[in-house]
């Protein structure tokens, strides 16, 4: 009962902190290149030239290209590398594996009689739009203080942010209650912060600042005489699926045009680990603190296409295709453990483990991605090849979190409005065929989603592949090679220091399609 009554008279007034940030809406805002081996040895151009089944999905009008019924499954051998730069320490770590990223199909049904509707087209395609296993190492030795000479590289400024304003009352274990108790009764009363302070507290990396009246502010419990040394390590595991129903038809000879209905599937898990040492051996109690955080994201969206391709004539190729914004309705789990270690005699259960074994549940969000405009062009060489262009528009800035009447949502959102951009995407491709041998290549450029550039760099991306006609079946092969630089920032409060990541990304991708 004093609890609650400390509770309802001193915190009240106080807003839980949402998890969900700018990182969440790009993250399910930047699809990566996906789909068959053809599709990706193209690097993707082929708004304007259908035919393909991931090119379906890239503009519905592509499945009324195709002269017959087809079926097509892909598999990718993904490998990604991520090079750190962390206050000039570097790190390398890589991540490597295999899974099937491409299943569809799409039925052609013919008009026989005398209507100018030549023809119609049921597609069905599953693809892998994100891949999000991967793993970062990042290490060094932060020394960054502020303006007033004060060292503020520390992940104890990030419980520090937190813990100011509340009093101590609400941190102290009272008799017979565990530290899960505590942390569970701070998420369901004070929210998010109220919990990081408890760790704050409770693991010895604050103390109560004595001078303060209403025992409401903190003091960090310790000194780096040579800067912090921190190891950072992200690991992520999981996917973003899109599963497409696609209807598409041919008007007379020049005229396609397609719709789709896309769901999205989201599967999404992210542990991440701060071990920081560099303290004053010299009596201080704190010698060690190691965070962990483990993210778990699941949930679903719902997206719409609508695309046309024309044939100006036998050679020229235009296509047209708008993807509307992906509507995500998402739920957060996340789960935290603290360890502390000390020197000091006093320091009590050395090492500290502060384990509330408590699951943060959030409430369901949303997140509204931006929708993409895409323009084409195709040059087909007869029989003997062709090359094509594609052009896709996303304005980033109009990716949303919601519900917008979340005041954290609302402070975020006008964040995403201030710091993202629109991004222009450029997708050349090109095939040579001899005889049944078909020679591929291609480039993608896409521009930063960020208004400064850097936050996250441009990408760009180079392909090649192999194609080889068996007559009723076709077999495809395609090596991509994307680079893309970024800022990781730590965290988003207190220690929002950054490690520069490179990450490239090789993939191999072999497709197996058979006519029916």
């Amino acid at each position: 009962m004093k609890r609650i009554i400390v509770a309802c008279m001193a915190m009240l007034g106080f807003s839980s902190m949402n998890a969900q940030n700018i990182e969440d809406a790009l993250r399910y805002s930047s699809p990566q290149l996906s789909g068959t081996a053809r599709f990706r040895a193209l690097s993707g151009a082929f708004g304007a030239l259908g035919g393909d089944l991931s090119a379906m999905s890239h503009n519905p009008a592509g499945s009324a290209v195709f002269k017959t019924s087809e079926i097509g499954i892909t598999a990718t051998n993904y490998d990604r590398e991520n090079e750190s730069n962390y206050f000039g320490t570097f790190a390398t770590t890589s991540e490597s594996e295999f899974d099937i990223s491409q299943f569809g199909a799409v039925f052609v049904f013919d008009e026989t009689g005398d209507s100018d509707w030549r023809k119609l087209s049921l597609g069905f395609n599953y693809e892998l739009s994100n891949n999000f296993d991967d793993d970062l190492f990042a290490a060094g030795v932060n020394n960054v203080t502020n303006n007033l000479g004060e060292f503020v590289g520390s992940i104890d400024t990030y419980f520090l942010s937190f813990a100011e304003g509340i009093p101590v009352g609400l941190l102290e274990l009272q008799d017979g209650e565990t530290l899960g108790d505590l942390y569970q009764f701070l998420g369901e009363t004070e929210g998010f912060g109220a919990q990081q302070a408890l760790l704050g507290y409770q693991g010895f990396i604050l103390d109560l600042d004595p001078n303060a009246p209403d025992q409401d502010s903190y003091l960090l419990n310790s000194e780096f005489p040579n800067g912090a040394d921190h190891e950072y390590t992200v690991t992520s595991r999981g996917y973003n699926r899109k599963f497409t129903v696609n209807l598409g038809t041919q008007y007379k000879d020049n005229l396609f045009l397609g719709a789709n209905l896309n769901v999205h599937d989201v599967n999404f898990r992210k542990l991440t680990i701060l071990d920081e040492i560099g303290f004053d051996d010299n009596g201080d109690a704190l010698q060690q603190i190691y965070f962990e955080n483990d993210l778990f994201t699941f949930g679903e969206g719902f997206s719409f296409q609508v695309g046309a391709i024309a044939k100006v004539n036998d050679d020229v190729r235009l296509g047209l295709s708008y993807q509307s914004p992906t509507w995500y309705r998402l739920n957060d789990e996340l789960t935290q453990y603290v360890e502390t270690v000390g020197l000091d005699p006093d320091f009590p259960n050395d090492p500290l483990a502060l384990d509330p074994r408590v699951v943060n549940v959030y409430d369901e969000y949303r997140i509204k991605t931006p929708g993409k405009l895409m323009g084409s062009f195709a040059y087909v060489f007869g029989k003997q090849g062709l090359i094509s262009f594609d052009y896709i528009r996303t304005d980033f800035s109009e990716a949303e979190l919601r519900p917008d009447t979340d005041p954290a949502f609302q402070d975020e959102n006008a964040f995403i409005s201030d710091v993202l951009t629109a991004s222009n995407e450029f997708r050349l491709g090109g095939e040579y065929r001899l005889n049944q041998l078909r020679l591929r290549g291609g480039y993608r450029f896409a521009e930063s989603p960020y208004e400064d550039g850097e936050t996250i760099g441009d990408l760009e991306s180079y392909s090649l592949g192999l194609g080889y006609d068996l007559g009723g079946a076709a077999l495809d092969l395609a090596y991509q090679r994307s680079e893309q630089g970024r800022d990781q920032q730590l965290f988003n409060v207190g220690l929002v220091d950054a490690a520069r990541v490179n990450s490239i990304n090789n993939n191999v991708t072999l497709t197996f399609t058979l006519k029916l």
